[in-house]
């Protein structure tokens, strides 16, 4: 079934197994001087030993000035090679190749980051960023030059099998290529190729410095999306210049930091949403083309693959959330699979937050190794998990992987918790295979699971645990308003569970996370509705850089009203009473839905105090959480219960 994708395949003189490549994703693991760490290393090595081909690592900072991000990779001294050179051999230990990716990230950076403020080709700053740059002058460019060339021969130096040029994404070399961030006049600015003597000026400082059989690859956004940004026409035309001067592959990209929700696709984007792009290069060009974004399964992998329009599928969220599925798909084990799920909220929103990366479907996550020395040095426990959310399946999978004997109690009729719920908006079906890969685990793992059962303290007594890891979530805040308890005032997870139907006209009290995206389902169902949120924004417990966006325009989309600063004081039978400011209005409803919070379902945590065992509470029990946290926490508590 997945034939193309695990043929092997040729990159000029570098042999790769298979056609799965590892894209290149911040993640923050190394050291703030840009030496290596043996978490980053670990964290790299473990996609290598689960079968991806090709390993292209984050960016490898040409200059301290052009990091984007405090913990990056860099190359710019000697010094940094010999712990970078201990990563490619232990990468290419388990049969993989491994490119350094060499970047500058111009504007898209700030004093906070570098202790300087950042340099571009105009004194334009990044949208998003909004901090002014300097402009470079030409020695200064030329500088750079040299130092792009100085760093892809350290990493020839510490055993890369290539270099990819990060000329994507808005940063400095993309900056350069573009009439949208490039306003100069001189030979570097005006027309398409006096903007691209920076990066040729880049690539042949590179090939003289590292040879003709060296790979050098060039990562490159099809299209920007935004105005008088780059298009895929202009793009094609680049490709081949770049073809015609030493590039040996292409990777095909698209947007800028301004077009972030096009760098990284969310849950409501389609799976392959810019392997068109690689497609109309592909044309252009003989070389490789490498095609990325929102591909997360290898059937839509060989798919792209075997229709032509690419000849290599990377992926970045894709092997973060499992970096065994190359291994698992050519075994055809694809029910354990744990697939990306797009949230976002583990990789883009720690990163833009200057954070090391984590991954809601996968705590181990840069704990590889951490993990692996817990579980060499366990004592085998009898431990009961009690609640079947993403908290409680996390505990009872990560307890049984490291050995203990674990039993695990839900009081409904399946596993999942709030977590299915949230399954359940438009652009969030793919929740449901990280649940549905989590309940695989526990059966491979013979964990004991009861549905269905309410757990009781004299029960847990009559189990003897060693442990016993409390997960029993929250439930929904009450609204204490006149009218809160009329039948047709509902909960927002009663609505998502498929336990009402609403009717026509429904008022939505609260604009979080879980009432925005009830309103969405809502809405998608032909309902009409008003969202009413006491804060100026709503959603804004969403990820920021691209699902709130999404999210924002699907309501707009469905006509969702949205009543920001107001707060409902009364509801009737066929009203609900909004007050905002000094105005009061009146609005139809048929039914109304309470979406304002929720509290800890702890009751069960005081009742078995003093016991003799141990007792942990995970997730939304101790404290209300979002899933990343709930998952990590309940991953944890349970290698080390």
């Amino acid at each position: 079934m997945l034939k193309t994708l695990f043929s092997p395949f040729k990159i000029k003189t570098m042999e790769l197994s298979n056609r799965l490549v590892v894209a290149p994703m911040v993640v923050n693991y190394c050291n703030p001087d840009g030496t290596a760490t043996e978490k980053w290393m670990t964290y790299l090595e473990a996609r290598a030993k689960g079968g991806f081909g090709l390993i292209i690592t984050e960016d490898f900072a040409v200059d301290p000035r052009g990091k984007g991000f405090s913990r990056i990779p860099g190359l710019w001294n000697d010094s940094q090679v010999e712990g970078h050179a201990e990563l490619t051999r232990r990468i290419h230990h388990h049969g993989a190749k491994v490119m350094a990716q060499i970047y500058h990230a111009g504007r898209q950076t700030c004093h906070f980051v570098t202790g300087e403020l950042p340099l571009a080709p105009s004194p334009i700053p990044c949208p998003r960023l909004q901090e002014l740059p300097l402009e470079l002058k030409i020695p200064e460019i030329e500088e750079i030059v040299e130092k792009f060339g100085d760093t892809a021969l350290r990493a020839k130096k510490a055993g890369f099998d290539g270099v990819e040029i990060h000329g994507a994404h808005g940063y400095l070399i993309s900056g350069f290529m573009s009439a949208y961030s490039n306003k100069r006049t001189d030979k570097y600015g005006g027309n398409l190729m006096n903007r691209l003597r920076f990066p040729l000026e880049i690539i042949a400082n590179i090939r003289a410095k590292v040879g003709a059989e060296f790979i050098v690859g060039f990562r490159i956004s099809g299209d920007e999306f935004v105005p008088g940004g780059r298009s895929i026409e202009d793009t094609k035309y680049v490709a081949s210049v770049f073809e015609e001067n030493s590039i040996d592959v292409l990777h095909i990209t698209a947007g800028v930091y301004a077009s972030n929700e096009r760098i990284m696709g969310d849950s409501m984007t389609n799976h392959g949403m810019i392997a068109d792009l690689a497609a109309e290069v592909k044309k252009m060009v003989s070389i490789p083309v490498i095609t990325v974004n929102r591909i997360n399964d290898p059937f839509v992998a060989e798919v792209v693959l075997r229709s032509g329009k690419a000849d290599l599928v990377s992926m970045a969220r894709g092997s973060l959330s499992d970096p065994e599925l190359p291994n698992k798909a050519a075994a055809g084990r694809f029910d354990d699979i744990t697939y990306c799920i797009a949230c976002m909220q583990g990789c883009l929103a720690e990163v833009v937050q200057d954070k090391p990366v984590r991954c809601i479907v996968n705590p181990e996550v840069g704990r590889e190794a951490e993990f692996a020395a817990k579980r060499a040095n366990a004592k085998k426990k009898k431990v009961l998990v009690i609640g079947g959310g993403p908290a409680g399946m996390e505990a009872a999978v990560s307890a049984a992987k490291t050995g203990h004997e674990v039993s695990l109690y839900e009081k409904k009729n399946k596993l999942g918790g709030q977590f299915y719920l949230a399954a359940v908006p438009p652009g969030k079906g793919e929740i449901t295979s990280f649940i549905s890969a989590l309940q695989n685990q526990l059966t491979s793992l013979k964990v004991d699971v009861h549905l269905n059962t309410e757990v009781t303290p004299e029960m847990v007594m009559s189990q003897k645990p060693d442990v016993v890891i409390v997960a029993t979530g929250s439930r929904p805040s009450a609204l204490n308003v006149p009218g809160a308890d009329l039948p047709h005032v509902v909960s927002a997870y009663d609505v998502l569970e498929g336990k009402i139907d609403v009717g026509p006209r429904v008022v939505v009290i609260g604009g979080g996370m879980v009432g925005a995206e009830t309103a969405s389902h809502m809405a998608n169902h032909s309902k009409q509705v008003v969202i009413v949120e006491q804060l100026p924004e709503i959603a804004m417990d969403e990820e920021q850089g691209a699902v709130r966006p999404q999210l924002l325009r699907e309501l707009a989309r469905n006509n969702v009203r949205i009543r920001v600063n107001s707060t409902v004081s009364q509801i009737s039978r066929d009203s609900v009473t909004i007050v905002s400011g000094n105005l009061t209005e009146s609005e139809p409803v048929d039914s109304v839905v309470i979406a304002v919070g929720a509290v800890p379902a702890n009751e069960l945590i005081s009742e078995l105090e003093g016991s003799l065992f141990k007792v942990i509470c995970v997730g939304d029990v101790c404290g209300i959480k979002n899933a990343l946290e709930a998952t990590w926490d309940g991953y944890a508590a349970g290698v080390e219960p």
